[in-house]
């Protein structure tokens, strides 16, 4: 780097809280969009003709082609100027956010979703480089808050507001209010924010086409495998097969491209940082953890529990609550407690939360949803917050800008994977617990003959002779929900289990040095 540009000499313009409002409303406004389409799914499949698992495409087309983008934005925003690259990302997130609301099938839809991800994939590393380089290091924790504000924040509240347009619009409102809000971060990102000198001197000259390409093919697949598998019987269809040999053929060319190429989209290398290494396997659980309950919650809720939704959405608040003030809480207390033991308190808190979702039955009260929600949501602030602190303490400055990315895609795989993964686990164990409660429903149980022979009597008097038959159909109706319930249960519990699972992973983490995170030590 040249002398006389020192990034950690580097400060911006205008007030850095100015700065973080112009990127956060981008941030919000993107991550919001990964979670506000959950609660209108059944909606948007009615509405397009299509089942709600084919609906679920919206969610997933739009993570991976955003996990994607994430990975290039480094080399993105170095070629293009990282100003300027923003303002690109920003603008086509609005236009295709107008075509999502304006779709009319769901190939259209998820066509759209893809070229929302791609545009909505740079906000997030962009947003977070911008203010760790805007803020001083013993500021950081604070800007971090900010940030976890949209980052956390916005995917819970997310429901709520999908649920509420969806009752009382249509859910193509659910994509248009993106247009007023990337609007006003346009204009204020245009005045506030500029990019460092030393991003101008050390402008990329080349293209990683085939470590983009390995990358995408190979997380694409990997995506449509775990989308279409339940659906196709797993390995049961020899395109399942030969898309997970592809996938892993491909990932594992792009480790080995990106590790041995001067100049990788990824920079890879920067694994080699313990903190960061260990933050990104702790980042993607947490993803797994955080978007698996904000998709499978507002589906208990409306499936099981007959909840419309808007209910289905306003039931998930006081988890925006609960992130909404650890944030405020965690961005001063990072300054004088140990970020390690803060992040013990909030994967144990999670995983508490989410084994409490697991006892869960129909005859559950409203208030037990909300106390276990609420320790949900308060938890990930002292994990969020702690964890991003942690995983840049040993970077250089310049690094954490590369860092971001690669950060942010675990994430996002994470989430992406955390969603296909967990709606296949409950479909599968519901099928299986299915089979057992078929298995108990044998003439010589006598707990049946008297549910039959009651029901029966009672109906009698309405349908007559078919009396016996209907009582039948009720009887393996209350099966299927019994088995369903049984399957969102083991849901929960397997989401406990990995948060609680991620507790001995801090051990591997470095203390970050007195005074706030200090990104004194090289990996190149």
């Amino acid at each position: 780097m040249p002398d006389g540009h020192s990034p950690s000499d580097w400060k911006p313009t205008h007030s850095p809280w100015l700065v973080a409002v112009s990127v956060l409303l981008a941030t919000f406004m993107e991550v919001l969009d990964t979670s506000i389409a959950n609660v209108a799914l059944p909606h948007i499949a009615g509405s397009l003709s299509a089942s709600v698992d084919e609906a679920t495409w919206v969610l997933t087309s739009y993570l991976v082609s955003n996990a994607v983008i994430l990975s290039s934005t480094g080399w993105l925003s170095s070629y293009f100027g990282r100003k300027r690259y923003l303002a690109f990302s920003v603008g086509l997130f609005i236009l295709s956010s107008a075509l999502c609301g304006m779709a009319q099938s769901l190939p259209q839809l998820i066509f759209a979703r893809i070229l929302q991800g791609i545009g909505g994939g740079g906000l997030q590393p962009l947003s977070q480089a911008i203010l760790l380089e805007s803020f001083p290091p013993q500021k950081r924790g604070e800007a971090m808050a900010a940030y976890g504000m949209g980052i956390v924040v916005a995917p819970i509240l997310g429901p709520i507001l999908g649920g509420w347009i969806t009752d009382n619009y249509t859910w193509r409102w659910i994509f248009y209010i993106n247009i007023p809000i990337g609007l006003a971060g346009l204009i204020m990102q245009e005045l506030f924010v500029e990019d460092p000198p030393y991003i101008k001197e050390h402008k990329a000259e080349t293209i990683d086409w085939q470590g983009f390409g390995f990358m995408a093919l190979g997380i694409g697949l990997l995506q449509v495998v775990l989308d279409k598998g339940q659906e196709a019987d797993w390995f049961g269809a020899h395109w399942i097969v030969w898309s997970v040999a592809v996938a892993v053929v491909s990932l594992v060319s792009w480790v080995i491209w990106e590790l041995t190429h001067d100049e990788p989209i990824v920079n890879l290398r920067l694994l080699k940082d313990r903190n960061f290494a260990t933050a990104t396997v702790m980042i993607a659980f947490l993803g797994a953890v955080l978007y698996g309950t904000t998709a499978m919650l507002p589906i208990f809720m409306q499936t099981m529990m007959g909840y419309p939704a808007f209910q289905a959405g306003y039931a998930m608040m006081p988890r925006g609550l609960g992130s909404f003030f650890s944030m405020l809480i965690v961005g001063r207390l990072i300054r004088f407690v140990e970020p390690r033991l803060l992040a013990v308190l909030g994967f144990g808190g999670v995983g508490a939360s989410c084994w409490v979702l697991s006892r869960m039955n129909l005859d559950v009260a409203q208030s037990n949803i909300t106390t276990a929600l609420f320790l949900n949501g308060f938890s990930m602030g002292f994990i969020f917050v702690p964890l991003t602190v942690l995983s840049y303490a040993t970077l250089r400055q310049r690094q954490i800008f590369q860092a971001t990315g690669l950060y942010n895609l675990l994430r996002n795989i994470g989430a992406s994977v955390g969603i296909s993964a967990i709606v296949a686990i409950q479909d599968r164990v519901a099928q299986e617990h299915q089979v057992d409660l078929v298995a108990r429903l044998t003439p010589f149980n006598p707990a049946l003959h008297r549910a039959l022979s009651g029901l029966s009597s009672m109906l009698h008097g309405v349908v007559g002779a078919h009396a016996s038959k209907l009582s039948g159909y009720i009887i393996y109706g209350e099966l299927l929900q019994q088995a369903s319930l049984l399957s969102f249960m083991d849901s929960f519990r397997l989401l406990a289990i990995i948060s609680l699972s991620c507790l001995p992973l801090l051990a591997f983490f470095k203390r970050p040095p007195r005074g706030g995170p200090q990104p004194t030590v090289s990996v190149e």
